[in-house]
């Protein structure tokens, strides 16, 4: 078969994935009004580090992401920086759960996806311990998903672990700054605002409390633990609807509601440093998408994702205009004229 024929052939099967996709997606969320993100996004041209990367024209990518705000924050940044290359890009980001915006990959109808490797290590491989150092962490999800037909390019600085937050008044009485002190709050008290997948996860709450000794059903009654959208869980927290409440790490809305995170003193959550996951055909076909993206992931730390983060669920922007507002200022691209 011919480079061209191969082409066609693949970018009829990504029109067709990405429409399968974003048809059932409407149809199984359309009962709880959630679905794709897709829409108008700005591109512009590329510049800087960027400039002499070769265009993308010709190419379909089907770009997606989960539906909370970093994710939808770096899943606008591929699609702009995508469509500023030329390519032909399906939004396919704001998916709800992990284990959806997976699947869709895996099975091909998803392109490309930032994703986090202790996520990928435990949630979808199965382990369950964790590999302390970041490269071994990134290296062995790497290697492991080669056989998916998957590329881990090179993981960000930024590591948006999970942990469990309290407030300053909380801090105070009890004392406490990390989570083995968990076990010092009066059981009554020891109440946990979480979302419906962390309370499920294998890396989530029930692991989490036994691993600290203050296991669900002995030390914390089913009844202390409430189930919130992962967006309603800070103010929840700060507003003392419970005590100990769930974060994610580089979330914007912690030092705006001034909680504070309590360490991991026995490191029971994964690295989850970002990591642009491609497919394996696609970026044989374009292996400019690596030279594309690996500037941009290099430049976001934890500082930076808090800011950005920030922006969207403290300032109430748009995670698009975030995502092009940064790629502008840090000279990635400049507008169009």
């Amino acid at each position: 078969m011919t480079t061209a024929a191969t082409s066609a052939t693949r970018a009829g099967r990504l029109r067709r994935g990405a429409l399968a996709l974003a048809t059932s997606l409407t149809l199984g969320l359309s009962g709880c009004g959630l679905g794709t993100a897709g829409g108008f996004v700005s591109s512009g041209e590329l510049d800087g580090p960027l400039a002499g990367v070769p265009p993308l024209e010709g190419a379909q990518i089907a770009v997606g992401s989960k539906n909370f705000t970093e994710q939808l924050v770096v899943g606008k940044m591929a699609v702009i920086l995508f469509a500023s290359a030329g390519a032909d890009v399906q939004d396919l980001t704001n998916i709800p759960g992990s284990s959806t915006t997976r699947q869709a990959q895996v099975s091909g109808e998803l392109d490309m996806v930032f994703e986090y490797t202790g996520t990928a290590w435990i949630a979808y491989m199965g382990e369950t311990e964790p590999i302390p150092d970041e490269q071994e962490q990134y290296r062995a999800v790497a290697e492991r998903d080669r056989e998916n037909g998957l590329t881990w390019l090179e993981p960000a600085p930024m590591n948006n672990t999970y942990s469990m937050a309290v407030t300053q008044e909380t801090v105070e009485e009890y004392g406490i700054s990390t989570l083995s002190d968990m076990a010092e709050v009066p059981v009554e008290e020891r109440t946990f605002c979480v979302e419906s997948e962390f309370n499920s996860r294998n890396d989530g709450l029930r692991p989490m409390l036994e691993t600290y000794g203050v296991p669900v059903g002995t030390e914390v009654p089913e009844d202390n633990i409430k189930i919130f959208d992962t967006g309603a869980i800070y103010a929840a927290t700060a507003n003392g609807e419970c005590t100990f409440g769930e974060v994610f790490t580089t979330d914007g809305r912690i030092v705006a509601l001034d909680l504070e995170v309590l360490e991991d003193d026995k490191k029971f959550f994964p690295n989850y440093n970002l990591s642009a996951v491609v497919q394996q055909d696609l970026l044989a076909e374009h292996p400019q998408i690596e030279q594309l993206l690996t500037p941009v992931t290099e430049k976001l730390t934890d500082e930076v994702m808090l800011e950005l983060n920030a922006q969207v669920d403290v300032e109430g922007r748009d995670p698009a205009d975030v995502a092009y507002e940064w790629l502008v200022a840090e000279g990635f691209i400049t507008p169009s004229a």
